[in-house]
């Protein structure tokens, strides 16, 4: 059975700026320039594709495309999308500086991870040059994975497998089974199982909770073990094999799957209502469709 050789995190929401809090505002005024009011939520839910594809996905939401038509009396087109994605950039680069930080406990696990053989590469819906401005920040602070590939120069961003095999291919690792994407988005899931690796979500921190640090230690315990519950089961749903609470499970979900060890962390999955006691084996990967 083979270990895992290299973990490719997910940056914004994942390993920096939690909640992922840089892209949604940029996505909101960049629409609301041109008189359409789109909710956190619906800037939300296309998250982790590259940026002018999430353009794209909001603009092929009924309500948005349907507020579009009302208001220019015509379907939107590519000049629209480029337009918003123009504007989106603009109000990015204002802030991105600021959403840099690393989430808690991420650099700490990180560093476990390196000590036991394990390189660190990233893929991201960013571009290059947007994370021109996240990477040395992000170093700044304590954060530098081994690798990062953005979807610039590749056939496509996720859901599509190529920046986990580009990752592979510059850190000299031959097998996706000895390979684990960690991501907070139903899009990184889709792209771990496109590339038929490992495939963690997390919550804590995530663009699927979407909460600031503080507003999740503000809420009453039954809201937030409620609302965990929500972004595990649609981590499930979209395929994810473990989804974790947070980074600092990562170690140990690690250390057990190369052995095929049961692990101990039963949590009920609500779409099925039992209980499950997670058995790792090699064949989950390839039990991809």
């Amino acid at each position: 059975m083979k270990k895992i050789e290299c973990v490719i995190m997910d940056w914004a929401g994942t390993a920096v700026d939690y909640g992922c809090f840089a892209p949604v505002s940029a996505f909101i005024e960049s629409f609301r320039a041109i008189g359409i009011e789109i909710t956190a939520e619906e800037a939300r839910r296309p998250m982790g594709l590259t940026k002018i594809d999430h353009v794209r996905a909001l603009f092929q939401m009924t309500r948005i495309g349907e507020k579009f038509q009302e208001k220019y009396g015509r379907p939107y087109n590519e000049n629209d999308v480029q337009g918003r994605y123009a504007e989106f950039q603009r109000l990015l680069f204002a802030t991105l500086k600021e959403y840099t930080g690393p989430i808690s406990y991420v650099i700490e696990t990180i560093d476990t991870l390196r000590q036991k053989g394990i390189k660190i590469g990233s893929t991201t819906g960013y571009t290059k040059e947007m994370m021109d401005v996240v990477i040395p920040e992000a170093a700044a602070k304590g954060y530098s994975p081994d690798n990062c590939v953005t979807s610039d120069g590749l056939p496509a961003g996720r859901p599509y497998p190529y920046m986990i095999y580009k990752n592979m291919c510059d850190l000299a690792v031959p097998s996706r089974f000895s390979v684990l994407k960690y991501g907070d988005t139903i899009s990184d899931i889709k792209e771990g199982l496109n590339a038929g690796v490992w495939t963690v979500g997390v919550i804590l921190g995530s663009n699927e909770m979407g909460l600031t640090e503080e507003e999740v230690q503000a809420l009453p315990e039954k809201e937030l073990k409620s609302r965990m519950s929500e972004v595990r089961n649609r981590m499930y749903a979209a395929g994810a094999h473990y989804v974790v609470d947070s980074i600092k499970e990562l170690p140990a979900l690690i250390e057990c799957r190369p052995y095929g060890k049961r692990i101990n962390l039963s949590r009920k999955h609500k779409k099925t209502t039992r209980y499950e006691t997670l058995f790792i084996t090699d064949s989950w990967p390839s039990d991809h469709k």
